[in-house]
């Protein structure tokens, strides 16, 4: 609210600002906040990031008693902080906007239609190229809550494997990677999946709870991905060919 009132309420609170009211991303409390500002407006203030651009009034709503950025707008604007113009394709940028494309869906924030309206209406802006990529992936964003999901994500894509479910529901249960159609499941074990007896206890529950439903869990750790991760795409083609 200080930061509107400094622009006299002429400015919406946006990106990483706007991300973190809407619960998409983290934010550290030393970081400057972001607004947009128009572009007639000094733009001089301390420790606020403002940039200049004109909204759509579609693009700016109400949350918690502030003005800020739709989330499809929050995601385009993000695009661009994500993955600055040169950035390789597939580095951690694309991954961090691809996660941030899928939670947005999954919590009904923010449809592919409304993110390639919002590219329609800017074909000039930063991070239009990288989020049509992200839209544009086979089978559509994966949903990763984590680097250690990313990690594996990465390695599948790069080895040419699909038809998975990253964080999907089967059983009762949330799970890590699903081939639904042959009845796999991919588990993150090891300390960054359960760093307490309990989450360890209430793990093994859900993973002998799906193998009585005829589902075949495949454990794996970050370790194992990073130090072999041609052990484990054979562990898990092995276990697919087991079930076809």
């Amino acid at each position: 609210m200080a930061a509107l009132l400094a622009f006299r309420l002429h400015a919406v609170l946006s990106h990483r600002s706007a991300a973190s009211l809407w619960n998409l991303l983290p934010y550290p409390a030393t970081a400057p906040v972001w607004v947009t500002i128009p572009p007639e407006r000094n733009a001089a203030r301390p420790k606020i990031k403002a940039v200049r651009a004109t909204l759509d009034p579609k693009d700016v709503r109400k949350r918690q008693g502030l003005r800020l950025t739709s989330p499809p707008r929050t995601i385009l604007d993000m695009s661009s902080l994500l993955v600055p113009a040169g950035l390789p394709r597939g580095s951690d940028g694309h991954y961090e906007l691809e996660a941030l494309v899928a939670e947005a869906n999954f919590r009904r924030l923010a449809s592919e239609e409304e993110l390639r309206e919002q590219l329609s209406r800017n074909r000039r802006k930063p991070g239009v190229v990288a989020l049509r990529t992200i839209l544009d992936i086979p089978n559509g964003p994966q949903r990763t809550r984590s680097p250690g999901e990313r990690g594996l994500l990465r390695l599948m894509r790069k080895r040419g494997i699909d038809g998975f479910e990253m964080n999907a529901r089967i059983g009762g249960y949330e799970v890590d990677v699903l081939w639904r159609d042959e009845g796999v499941i991919v588990e993150f074990d090891g300390y960054d999946g359960h760093s307490s007896r309990i989450a360890f206890e209430r793990d093994r529950l859900k993973w002998a709870s799906l193998s009585s439903q005829g589902l075949l869990v495949l454990p794996i750790t970050g370790r194992q991905i990073r130090g072999d991760p041609r052990g484990v795409l054979k562990r898990i083609a092995d276990a697919r060919s087991a079930r076809t």
